[in-house]
């Protein structure tokens, strides 16, 4: 059988191999995995001399472990396995023959084979596991010389912990029990022995061998969070780590041995144990003055500005110190903690602090953030201690300066460099964990925060009144960006002001900088970072200008200034934050559209740019580093409509605002007509271009009025007549080009977006060109996705205009169902189809639903539209029958019952019964809205109700949807009930449950004596509980 393992094993793993010979030798394989029997002939490949391939003997010892794990094997066939696999580890490892020994990927293979045995058979069938191995390590007594042995059984150690120790595999509880019960057995049987020999390989072999030395150390670093405290920490063991490190490097290479031995304390620090016994731990190691002197050391202090820093080294005892103050910092939590232990965990933080913050500076982003989280414990427990102990108080002043240092940009930043974003974006990402830093600094100790920062800043300033441009950009944006920060202590005050007045002293101090920060002249420092922080700054604190408007024309003149900034960064983004500015502070920036507009005329023509294959390749960019000629036009539309809102300021006059507009859109108008001969042609530039055009009048129109109708407390903002008639040339413009070119999506796309933004500056004046607008928008070519964001449109105009709109929504309401009942019609071809068409019924049946809820009700049964009302309500009625698994069916159905019972409120007359405990009969007969609507609630409406309370699939007992489409069920049939009364409850008795064959009477009871569709609802779920 070896020859036939041997020669699958061959053919399986030969890419030449014929593929029916390769699926054969597979299928073999597979059988002989199952095969306990074929563990043997494994065995022999694998052990056999001369040896077979590297392949052959891999795969070999993975059939054996399966074989192993997976127990096919008695204890006979283990203890063979066992025999022959130690007689070859004894004659491969035992003579010491460098020569002989496994290629490292097939040691790893048959480490993993011997850690199964172990787990096997270390507690019963081979119990001197520990020592056989252990032996291989001598080749005389007394000494540790065999280095291949020794290799062997440091990876054994190592694996065993992996397989029984590791907190990080999730384990069944079978195994984590047999572990504990391995590691129990190991601690009483071997774990003296391998912490003696472990002494003896480090004392023979440091300075000799660091690869075996670093193995060494870091199987201690495994053992130590599950053996005995003392086997390691003892006089015999510490003195050698202490050496090891402690000790220099004059090459000021990396030392993995130095870096293993500190990983090697921190981990012993790591063990859990009491509290007073961790604290007892720290101060016996003398972890303090270790720390200190590798702080010392020159590998961290002498070489620390210099290209040869040990960052391996500082990250190493960076960890150490995070781990030995997050203990600490748990014993001070801790409120049982006895007075000797708190005095000693108090002495500790005092002089743990100094060295924390050392690593926290460190100009090294990762080392800082090694030790982030134990300072992070540090101040959460500040912050909870209440009253703060004078000891503590005296912490938090060199904990901010150290956080508020960190947040400043380090010497060999480059700004805005485009090969440095990676870096930039990882700073940045620093700066937020950071903040979370300082606001809980300020949680513990706001007024100490605010001095500090207050002098942080206004130093800086006037250092800046100084030195000029002569000043470290990295200086001043530190100050900026620590300004950006400090408004965060305003909010709990709802902002700067409070009637006219700072709302507090945070405030305070904060308006005094924001007025320093004018008043210097930031502006003009010369460097794009400190430009850009400027604008943010200030778009954030627009509060401020609001009461001290003084600054306004100061601030808006270094605005139009920075929008044509060289750097493409601060110029696109500078492009926004103008438009956020005035568009806040529009009644307050006074008559200066004539000047902003000269100003700022040469960034508004359009020049469509098609993407680049590269572009579109490229989807990682940010807002900040997108320097696309798409995130370029974005920018300039902020400009078009940062235009609008400071030309229509309510100190212009009405005529000036014409001008304006006129000024803005007439060139658009001209390259609009230029372009649309060549897009009708499917030119792809010409298209783009049109598609700009459209979007830049839609901005225009939004920064003259983002008045939404139909809201009382903005009535007084519709737009004055002669601007509607302006604007009304925009969308004439934009209504052409959708006609010409309603195939592009691109086109019907901005069209649709314009058309939302033309709204406050049309007002009424859009109602007249609402059918083109549907012609336009809703093509042949519209997806599901297009038609479900017009009927979203549409139910903002139907709201907004609700007393003006009937007679043209009577005009329109059946060409544009008739669009959307195609979209519903359309057969899906996949998830994304399915998504669409959810969506498309959810806006449909909203829709409806506005319509019957804004009074508008009887423009579905008009005379236009009568003819369209019974496939109106087959599409309503058939979506609320559809319950089954479908994307959005449920919710679909709860809506679509929704608009069914609105229907029947509205159209089923008066209420002629009443939902009481003790029902009485009708008042009288049924007084619909048009003749033979009663029987119409009877005989369509109810009955789809039953048909989906039949449905096997609508369980309301399990899902949360369900039961909502089931309330809406109980509301319909209540609504039915009040509106027809005795003939409702006839045509139950008499002709509805007999057909079903089912006794109603519960059900008529239910529905009558409930006093809401609550316990209806209850009693239909019991109903179909109990239907299973």
């Amino acid at each position: 059988m070896d020859a036939q393992v041997e020669n699958a094993i061959e053919i399986a793993w030969n890419p030449a191999s014929d593929q029916s010979l390769k699926a054969q030798a597979y299928e073999f394989l597979t059988q002989v995995r199952s095969d306990a029997s074929a563990q043997q002939a494994c065995l022999s490949l694998f052990t056999r001399s001369p040896r077979c391939s590297e392949v052959v003997r891999m795969v070999s010892l993975d059939i054996i472990n399966n074989t192993i794990e997976t127990q096919q094997l008695d204890n006979q066939s283990l203890g063979h396995l066992k025999e022959l696999l130690l007689e070859y580890v004894r004659r491969t490892y035992g003579s010491g023959n460098q020569d002989q020994i496994d290629p490292a990927h097939i040691q790893n293979k048959l480490t993993q084979t011997l850690t199964f045995l172990f787990v096997s058979m270390y507690r019963q069938g081979w119990e001197n596991f520990i020592e056989d191995f252990l032996a291989l390590t001598s080749l005389q007594p007394g000494s540790r010389g065999n280095l291949v042995g020794i290799v062997l059984y440091l990876r054994i150690l190592g694996s065993i912990h992996d397989e029984i120790a590791d907190v990080m595999v999730t384990r069944s509880t079978a195994e984590t029990k047999r572990n504990t019960e391995l590691k129990d057995v190991l601690r009483g049987r071997d774990a003296e022995k391998v912490a003696t020999s472990w002494q003896e390989i480090l004392a023979q072999w440091t300075g000799q061998h660091d690869g075996v030395v670093e193995m060494c150390l870091k199987t201690i670093g495994k053992w130590v969070s599950w053996t005995d405290i003392s086997l390691i920490v003892n006089q015999a063991t510490l003195n050698i780590l202490f050496q090891l490190a402690g000790r220099t490097n004059p090459s000021h290479k990396e030392d993995k041995v130095r870096d293993a031995a500190i990983d090697t304390f921190t981990e012993i620090v790591a063990k859990k144990m009491k509290g007073s016994d961790k604290i007892n731990m720290i101060v016996f190691l003398n972890l303090g003055d270790v720390v200190s002197q590798l702080i010392a050391s020159p590998a961290l202090h002498d070489l620390r500005t210099t290209s040869s820093y040990d960052t391996d080294l500082a990250e190493a005892v960076a960890k150490l110190v995070d781990k030995v103050v997050f203990d600490i910092v748990k014993v001070l939590e801790e409120p049982r903690t006895d007075p000797e232990t708190r005095a000693h965990a108090e002495q500790l933080i005092q002089s743990f602090l100094p060295l924390l913050l050392r690593f926290f500076s460190d100009e090294y982003d990762e080392i800082c953030s090694t030790v982030i989280p134990s300072l992070t414990d540090l101040l959460t427990f500040l912050r909870k201690a209440k009253p703060l102990p004078p000891t503590y108080t005296a912490m938090l002043s060199p904990i901010l300066k150290g956080i508020i240092q960190k947040m400043r940009y380090d010497e060999t930043s480059d700004w805005g460099n485009e090969d440095e974003q990676t870096d930039e974006a990882e700073f940045q990402e620093l700066r937020k964990r950071l903040q979370i830093l300082q606001k809980t600094v300020a949680a513990v100790d706001e007024e100490l925060y605010i001095d500090i920062l207050s002098n942080v800043v206004g130093n800086t300033f006037q250092t800046f009144d100084q030195q000029g441009g002569q000043m470290d950009w990295r200086d001043l944006d530190l100050a900026l960006h620590e300004m950006y920060l400090f408004g965060e202590l305003t909010v709990v005050n709802g902002g700067l002001y409070a009637k006219s007045q700072p709302s507090g002293a945070a405030a305070e101090r904060l308006i005094v900088m924001i007025s320093k920060m004018i008043e210097s002249d930031v502006a003009s420092f010369a460097h794009p970072a400190i430009q850009l922080q400027f604008m943010e700054t200030c778009v954030r604190y627009c509060s401020f200008f609001e009461n001290q408007t003084g600054y306004i024309p100061q601030v808006l003149e270094k605005f139009v200034r920075l929008v044509h900034h060289h750097h493409i960064r601060v110029r696109t983004r500078s492009w926004y934050l103008f438009h956020r500015f005035v568009k806040h502070l529009r009644a307050h920036v006074g008559n200066v559209a004539e000047t902003v507009i000269q100003s700022i005329s040469d960034l508004l023509p359009i020049k469509a740019e098609l993407p680049s294959d590269s572009a579109a390749d490229d989807d990682m960019s940010s807002d900040q580093s997108d320097h696309s000629a798409d995130a370029a036009f974005t920018g300039q539309l902020y400009l078009y409509e940062a235009i609008g809102c400071i030309s229509s300021t309510t100190t212009t006059p009405v005529e000036k605002q014409i001008l304006y507009a006129r000024t803005i859109m007439d060139p658009l108008f001209s390259d609009m007509e230029r372009s649309l001969p060549t897009a009708k042609l499917g030119d792809a530039q010409a298209i783009l271009q049109v598609h700009h055009i459209i979007m830049a009048l839609g901005s225009l129109s939004h920064g003259f009025s983002d008045w939404m109708p139909g809201h009382k407390s903005t009535a007084n903002q519709a737009p004055l007549k002669e601007v509607s008639e302006e604007f009304s040339r925009a969308a004439e413009a934009i209504l052409i080009a959708l006609h010409a070119l309603r195939s592009s999506a691109d086109i019907r796309t901005a069209s649709r977006a314009s058309f939302s933004r033309l709204m406050g500056t049309l007002g009424i004046a859009m109602l007249p060109l609402l059918p083109r607008w549907i012609d336009g928008l809703l093509s042949h070519n519209s997806s599901k996705d297009e038609m479900a964001m017009f009927l979203k449109l549409i139910d903002q105009v139907v709201f907004s205009f609700k007393k003006d709109i009937y007679s043209v929504l009577d005009s329109l309401l059946t060409p544009l169902l008739q669009r959307v009942f195609a979209g519903l019609a359309e057969p899906i071809t996949g998830t994304d189809d399915e998504i669409q068409l959810a969506e498309l019924r959810r806006e449909y049946l909203t829709f409806v639903q506005i319509i019957l809820n804004e009074g508008l009700g009887s423009v579905l049964v008009s005379d236009s539209n009568q003819g369209f009302f019974e496939p109106l309500v087959v599409s309503v009625t058939t979506l609320a029958r559809t319950v089954g698994s479908g994307t959005g069916n449920l919710s679909a159905s709860r809506l679509a019952f929704s608009v069914l019972s609105r229907m029947a409120d509205l159209w089923g007359g008066q209420n002629i019964a009443t939902l009481s405990l003790q029902p009485a009969p009708s008042t009288g007969p049924p007084t619909p809205a048009f003749p033979g609507f009663d029987r119409f609630l009877i005989e369509r409406f109810h009955p789809i109700c039953w048909e989906v309370l039949q449905d096997p699939q609508f369980r309301p007992v399990t899902d949360a949807q369900v039961k909502q489409v089931l309330n809406e069920i109980a509301g319909l049939e209540q609504t039915i009930y009040t509106k027809t009364g005795d003939m409702f409850i006839q045509h139950l008795q008499t002709s509805f449950f007999p057909a079903l064959g089912a006794d109603g009477s519960g059900f008529i009871k239910a529905m009558t004596t409930s006093l809401d569709r609550k316990g209806l609802a209850t009693y239909l779920a019991g109903f179909l509980r109990q239907r299973g």
